[in-house]
């Protein structure tokens, strides 16, 4: 097997973080004996400068000839004129329309250590851990526009097949997981919301009489995501709430730097990529928290690559590395990114060559 990767540095930290996915990789490819074409192309700022497109073809077609795709960041206060006619953030919306990536799939798990870092109380902390399916490729972040000095309208719609597919692959992780989906939506004011539900609700009658679920509105969600986000196991809702509901729910877990995520679409291909942004303001100082991005390469060797037994182990190191401070500052340790992502493959090491001697 010979697996094809793309990285796309992108903006700000990225290229940092980027920096240790692509170490990481390599070091697993080693140990598991796997075929590695391993490539860096633009995207978002860094292509606008380059090329005067957020998107060069050159990209597209590589990511098009990949197996998966690593993404830093994208944007930056450099390219954030709002009267731009080309923005850092247009190219990976298009990338995700190009590659049919309509599954975003945001984890959102709390590390023991990490509780005092969160603003919530213990208690309410207990037992998190929920999966976030958002769509990715319609809603009004895809519909019509229209932007003037006096008026401004944002179109959002979405037909059936799309809420279909992403319905089913949420389905399925509920299935695997705790049995229990909750669809999020905003039926009581939105024509699409209602259809989301409906459409939701014939799919899992159909294909997942097994797993429970339950619709609720937008604003009860966003409150409950603070108050008892325990109560959620599998959350799919469409391309806005999502969005918005992964970024409250990072701040459950201490750190938006440990987050992860994978976007994927109908077959194995995805695009992996930490939640957050291109941090401009620690971007070339190397103290960016990087396992949120090694998270996501566990996701690529899990999803992609069909390897879960590297998944679980990288994700098994950075719950180690956390536990004993071999972290960037985020986290309470001292470590820079690099150490960080070094801390990291090390302990890998010594687990494979511990697995050796026990053998």
């Amino acid at each position: 097997m010979t697996a094809r990767i793309v990285l796309l540095p992108g903006d700000g930290i990225g290229p940092e973080v980027t920096r240790e996915a692509g170490l990481l990789i390599a070091d697993l490819a080693a140990e598991y004996n796997l075929a590695l074409e391993m490539q860096t192309e633009l995207i978002g700022g860094a292509a606008i400068d380059a090329t005067g497109q957020p998107l060069p073809d050159q990209t597209l077609q590589a990511c098009r000839g990949a197996d998966a795709v690593v993404l830093g960041a994208v944007g930056g206060p450099k390219w954030s004129d709002p009267d731009a006619k080309v923005r850092p953030e247009q190219g990976l919306l298009e990338l995700r329309k190009a590659l049919g990536l309509f599954a975003n799939l945001r984890p959102v798990r709390l590390h023991p250590k990490l509780v005092d870092a969160s603003p919530l109380k213990p208690e309410v902390l207990e037992g998190v851990d929920m999966m976030v399916v958002r769509e990715l490729t319609g809603g009004s972040y895809f519909g019509d526009k229209v932007e003037g000095d006096d008026f401004a309208s944002d179109s959002c719609s979405y037909s059936r097949e799309e809420i279909e597919r992403v319905v089913i692959r949420a389905g399925e992780i509920a299935r695997q997981r705790g049995g229990k989906l909750t669809q999020i939506d905003k039926a009581n004011v939105m024509a699409t919301s209602r259809l989301w539900r409906k459409v939701t609700g014939e799919i899992m009658q159909e294909k997942f009489p097994d797993v429970e679920c339950e619709n609720m509105l937008v604003d009860a969600a966003s409150m409950f995501i603070v108050s008892n986000p325990a109560r959620f196991d599998v959350i799919v809702t469409e391309n806005m709430f999502g969005d918005i509901l992964t970024d409250e729910a990072s701040t459950l877990v201490g750190s938006m730097g440990m987050l992860p995520s994978a976007s994927l679409g109908a077959g194995s291909f995805g695009l992996y990529e930490p939640i957050h942004g291109s941090a401009p303001d620690i971007a070339g100082r190397g103290i960016a928290n990087p396992f949120g991005m090694l998270a996501s390469i566990a996701m690529m060797f899990d999803y992609s690559l069909g390897m879960e037994e590297a998944a679980q182990r990288i994700e098994s190191v950075i719950r180690d590395c956390v536990s004993n401070a071999e972290c960037t500052r985020d986290l309470g340790g001292a470590l820079t990114t690099g150490e960080a992502g070094s801390a990291v493959r090390r302990r890998l090491r010594e687990t494979a060559l511990s697995e050796v001697v026990q053998g």
